[in-house]
């Protein structure tokens, strides 16, 4: 038999790309670090631990890019999916799943796959040479010497940015007297009933207080050499936001549009929304609250919000650096390193942002590496495709000189058009991505 490929980390990406490669008849060494090493945002040592939030985004397929690939993956056999789909969650238009009861999914299909062997240990340096075929899906949170080993061969540096993460309350521990469940225009999602989400309404007087305290709080201290890190604007801390005015935090995760009070008949001046986390629905987590205030400031302020005066929580508010290539520049269309091609890379460090994109390119990551063990190349999906939008971004679509971490959008596609009606746009740009993509996976595979 040939060779293992080797897949260095136990994300969603390289849990992806290993279960690619096994579906194509390849065996796999997957390459986990935890528990012999651990990382500031994780709390097991399971396989694809979702850790930033357990929410994969909106399930619209129609209308919504990240919809549409989660439609793709699907299509394209995704275990992740598969395991999202098996315990998601009510979320409104979500898809949101119970992130332990995900997490075991994940890890029962791997140890389950004859052709995988999971080792528990880290990489320190760059793979030895006799792995001639490797994908290196390490995340957000790359071991140091790996990512400096990886430094050094391209001769770049690596860009990195925070990602902060949301605190979760004990749902018994909010007064439902003040707070009210409903989706934000009622909207009906997988698993969900159009009342899928808590709200804690603030008056003007309440809202004006609570930022007052955010900008006041005591916030954690960065090291010297973080002190210039960017954030990513989609995971940007509140009280960050709040700094950019007073206004910020109430036009985005507490805008109180499409929410009705049920004891005032009226629209809150402003909302904070919990999403339930975990499928016994005991837990709720603060939407959008990422933060890097010290944990005590947090109980303190977030025991302001009018329903969670005696809130418990079971995960305060925390903050991790992402580090991540400059893949334009360094990486070729099979999603290999230039200076050394026997190397690939899935996931977030290629500088794609979420836990769906992240999937997807260790999905192809996976495909592209099977097929190079098989002697042919695997051509990307076209981009008319979310999965060849985000791979044509990554590879070769973004300016090199100011790449930045992104999610997957329509503004990623080939536009349709000027003579097609802006309302429609959305909706045709999925027709055409399923036409595509029925036409790369085969009409065989396409119809099964």
């Amino acid at each position: 038999m040939s060779k293992p490929v080797h897949v260095i980390g136990g994300g969603l990406a390289g849990s992806e790309a290993a279960w690619q490669l096994a579906r194509a008849g390849q065996r796999v060494v997957l390459h986990e670090m935890r528990p012999e090493r651990k990382t500031d945002a994780h709390q097991t040592d399971g396989l694809a631990e979702l850790v930033c939030s357990n929410s994969f985004r909106s399930d619209d397929a129609d209308n919504n890019a990240v919809g549409l690939l989660h439609e793709e993956l699907r299509r394209c056999g995704s275990l992740i999916m598969r395991a999202a789909d098996a315990n998601k969650l009510p979320a409104g238009g979500a898809l949101a799943v119970d992130r332990d009861a995900f997490s075991q999914a994940v890890q029962a299909a791997i140890e389950a796959e004859p052709l995988i062997e999971v080792a528990r240990g880290e990489i320190t340096g760059l793979p030895p040479q006799d792995w001639d075929s490797v994908i290196i899906a390490t995340g957000p949170l790359t071991s140091p010497a790996l990512a400096q080993s990886v430094l050094s061969l391209t001769g770049e540096n690596s860009l990195a940015f925070f990602d902060a993460i949301a605190p979760i309350v004990y749902k018994d521990s909010i007064d439902m007297d003040k707070a009210w469940f409903q989706s934000r225009y009622d909207k009906v999602g997988p698993e969900g009933d159009g009342a899928d989400y808590i709200n804690c309404p603030l008056s003007r007087e309440e809202y004006d207080a609570f930022i007052i305290a955010l900008l006041e709080a005591e916030k954690t201290e960065f090291k010297e050499w973080e002190k210039n890190t960017p954030y990513f604007e989609g995971c940007l801390p509140i009280e960050v936001m709040a700094e950019r005015g007073p206004m910020t935090l109430r036009f985005g995760p507490m805008k109180p549009v499409g929410l009705t009070d049920p004891r005032t008949g009226k629209r809150p001046n402003a909302v904070v929304q919990l999403r339930q986390d975990n499928a016994l629905g005991t837990l709720y987590n603060l939407v959008g609250f990422q933060t890097k205030m010290k944990h005590a400031e947090q109980t303190r302020i977030f025991r302001m919000i009018p329903g969670l005066e005696n809130a418990q929580f079971a995960r305060l508010g925390g903050i991790h650096r992402n580090t991540f290539l400059n893949s334009p520049k360094l990486l070729d269309a099979q999603l290999r390193l230039k200076a050394d091609p026997r190397l690939r890379f899935a996931g977030q460090v290629t500088g794609v942002e979420g836990y769906v994109e992240s999937t997807a390119i260790g999905l192809l990551a996976g495909r592209m590496a099977a097929a190079e063990r098989n002697g042919a190349a695997l051509a990307a999906p076209p981009n008319t495709t979310a999965l060849g939008a985000l791979h044509a971004h990554i590879t070769g679509g973004a300016d090199t000189k100011s790449f930045q971490p992104m999610n997957v959008n329509f503004g990623l596609f080939p536009p349709l058009p000027d003579s097609v009606r802006r309302e429609n746009r959305k909706k045709l740009m999925s027709e055409r991505a399923r036409a595509a993509l029925a036409e790369w996976l085969g009409e065989r595979q396409a119809a099964e």
